[in-house]
Formats: C-alpha cells, sequence, structure tokens
C-alpha cells in the first residue's frame, strides 16, 4: 500500500515555485523554435548509425569473423542502448521536429525497437519535470542513488545486461526484467507495490487510466514485434537478428549508465531550484550526440521547452547565474564523493556551488505565488497527456 497521496490531490497541494534565471523574451522563442533539419541530423542520424552498425553486425556475422563480429556489435549495442529512454525522452517532448507527425513517427519507431513505453513514461515525466526531486510528485529518481562500479554490474555493462533488476530511474533494467515487466503491462499488473518503481506505475495508472490503458496495448505490440522477429530469425536461420534488434539495447549499456546517472544523483530534494537539484555537463561530441545534448540537463529542466540541439546556445545565454558544467569524470568523483558521505548519513545532499555573479533562487526570477506562468518560460513541450495538459 502507497503511503503518498494521490497523485490528483499532489497536482491541487503542491504548488512548487521554480526559480528560473530571467532570460529575453524575444530570444527564448528564437531557442524555443524547431528545426526539422536540425531533427533529422539528431533523429536521422542516431537511426542511421543504428542501421549502419548492425549491418556490419551482420556482414562479419556472415563471414564468421567472430572478434570482428563481437566488436561491431559492442559498438552497435552501445548506439542502440541510447534509444532507451534518451531518444524517447526527448522525442516525448515534442519539441525535435517542427513537423509533428514526424515527431510522432520517430517517437513511436524508437520506442519499439527498444523496448520502451512512451504512455507510462509521458504521464511519469510530465510529473517529474513539474515536480522535480519532490518525492510526492515525481518518484522517477528516489533519492540516494547509488553510483556503482561494481564488477558484477560493470560485466554486465559491457557485455549483455541480462540481470539488472529495474531500479529507482523509471524504465531502467536488463533484457530479462525488462521483458517480464513488459508482460505483465500487456496483462495490466505492474508487479510487487512495495518496489518503488512498482509503486510508481501504480500510482500513475490509477491517476491517468487513459494512458494506462494505452499502455497495456503498447505492451502487446512490443511483445508482437520482438517475438515475430525472434521467431522468423530463428525460422531462417537467421539467428543474428535477434541480437542486432530485440537484444541490441541491451548490450554495451556501459555509456548510457556513465552520462545517464550525474543527472539528478546526490542532489538536493524538495527545493525549488534545478541549479541545486540537476546536473549538467560537458561531453565528447560523439557522446552529446548519442546523448540527445540531455548532457545540459540542468539547462533542459529550467526551460523544457527549447529543442535538445539548442541547449548549448541556452546555457551560453544565461551561463553567468548556472553552475560551472562539471566533465564526466568530475561529475563521477563528485558523486562517489557524495556516496561515502550518504553510507553516514542518508539525508546527506551536495549544495551545488553558485558562480558570484548568479542570483539565488529567492530573488530576481522567483514567481509570485499569485502570478501566472509564462507559457513560454514553463513550457515542456507537448509531453503532458490529455489527462495533465
Amino acid at each position: 500500500m502507497s503511503t503518498y497521496q494521490p497523485l490528483s490531490e499532489v497536482r491541487e497541494t503542491l504548488k512548487v515555485k521554480w526559480y528560473r534565471t530571467k532570460l529575453d523574451h524575444t530570444k527564448l522563442k528564437e531557442l524555443s523554435t524547431r528545426s526539422d533539419a536540425q531533427a533529422w541530423f539528431q533523429a536521422g542520424g542516431h537511426l542511421a548509425l543504428y542501421i549502419l552498425t548492425g549491418s556490419v553486425v551482420f556482414y562479419f556475422w556472415s563471414q564468421q569473423s567472430w572478434i570482428a563480429f563481437l566488436v561491431a556489435l559492442f559498438f552497435h549495442g552501445t548506439v542502440a542502448s541510447f534509444f532507451v529512454g534518451v531518444a524517447p525522452h526527448e522525442l516525448g517532448h515534442g519539441s525535435v521536429f517542427q513537423t509533428k507527425w514526424l515527431n510522432s513517427v520517430f517517437l513511436y519507431l524508437f520506442s519499439l525497437l527498444s523496448w520502451w513505453d512512451p504512455f507510462d513514461y509521458a504521464s511519469s515525466h510530465t510529473y517529474h519535470h513539474r515536480y522535480t526531486l519532490h518525492p510526492e510528485g515525481d518518484r522517477e529518481n528516489l533519492l540516494p542513488l547509488e553510483p556503482s562500479l561494481r564488477s558484477t554490474f560493470m560485466l554486465q555493462l559491457f557485455t549483455i545486461n541480462l540481470l539488472t533488476q529495474r531500479g529507482r530511474i523509471f524504465g531502467k533494467g536488463g533484457l530479462i526484467s525488462t521483458v517480464w515487466v513488459t508482460i505483465l503491462g500487456a496483462f495490466g499488473r505492474v508487479g510487487d507495490l512495495n518496489v518503488p518503481i512498482n509503486e510508481w506505475l501504480q500510482s500513475l495508472h490509477d491517476d491517468q487510466p487513459e494512458e494506462y490503458r494505452k499502455s497495456i496495448m503498447w505492451s502487446r505490440l512490443l511483445l508482437l514485434f520482438h517475438g515475430t522477429v525472434t521467431i522468423l530469425s530463428l525460422i531462417t536461420g537467421y539467428w543474428v537478428f535477434i541480437l542486432i534488434i530485440p537484444v541490441a539495447p541491451f548490450i554495451a549499456n556501459w555509456l548510457g549508465y556513465f552520462v545517464g546517472l550525474p543527472q539528478h544523483c546526490g542532489l538536493m530534494e524538495n527545493i525549488p531550484d534545478f541549479r541545486k537539484s540537476v546536473r549538467s555537463m560537458t561531453l565528447p561530441p560523439i557522446a552529446e550526440f548519442l546523448y540527445w545534448r540531455m548532457n545540459w540537463h540542468t539547462e533542459h529542466h529550467m526551460y523544457a521547452g527549447v529543442p535538445c540541439y539548442n541547449l548549448k546556445k541556452l546555457y551560453q545565454e544565461i551561463a553567468a547565474d548556472m553552475p560551472q558544467p562539471r566533465t564526466l569524470v568530475g561529475a563521477w568523483r563528485e558523486m562517489r564523493e557524495i556516496w561515502k558521505q550518504q553510507k553516514i548519513d542518508p539525508t546527506y545532499a551536495f549544495d551545488t556551488p553558485l558562480p558570484p555573479t548568479a542570483k539565488p533562487a529567492n530573488v530576481g526570477n522567483a514567481v509570485p505565488t499569485d502570478a501566472v506562468p509564462d507559457e513560454l518560460e514553463s513550457s515542456i513541450g507537448d509531453l503532458a497527456p490529455k489527462g495533465l495538459a
């Protein structure tokens, strides 16, 4: 039984007055403008890379060049692993393509290939943006999160992620747990409610029954699609396609884990300042591309209607009011030090330092209680399902 109040009550009682760095409205409108050309580069480029690496895997398999086959499979899995919750995340916001139907096509395509449920996620992620790290209304990430480097875990991330259980980060898990969760979802079930992510899903289903019904049908489609690919691959003898398509999102999950975990790990709950609850990082260009620029995560939360390909420009506009972006190594060093403290004091959270030019959250652009929020400033794109719009 959940100890949390129903989400319908949360929407009535929890009013977070978010601090957002003041930005000229004309500039914000410019940065929020969607571009089909940039969207094709990002979404089309990622899909093309997936097809290319998959083709290389097939070629070396057909030549029985097994070492090259394994190397190619590692790279294919690395590319495919960013379909899981990364590509569908930004497409779910509806802020990638200017042409809306293209956004929907790519959302469902990437979700289908990666065993992703865009309907449960749309509900969950809407709450995540409106109530970031306020556990009454956002349980996508329940802190503290462990930045684990355990050898058995790393072995799975650098090979095939079979046994990792769905944890506190929404939708993440190994092949076996994902298939099992999808089977349960096809029958309208969520599993043991003592598991935090299951409790969160049940709360979402109770709150958004229309999205829940869509989620059930989507789970059935996932099983039908991946089951058909698996059966045809075995019947025809082309078993390699099982690795290229249904299993690929669970191969070589290493990079997705390393760049994804720092988003909120070790930071502050119950605070109306994204600069303290979200972490941004600089990444090499190829990692930034695969991650759909979500390394600029503080900026994404502050102005969630800005397309991913404009987030770095957004940071440059508001840099004087923002924390210094970490490097990937620096972020992990910071998280590991925080985790050491949290093992002694589970309530400890890192207070991200701000530059001398930054304004505290209680001045500047803090929103008065009776103010009507600017639609562009508070936009989360087209993410919210009808019941939460």
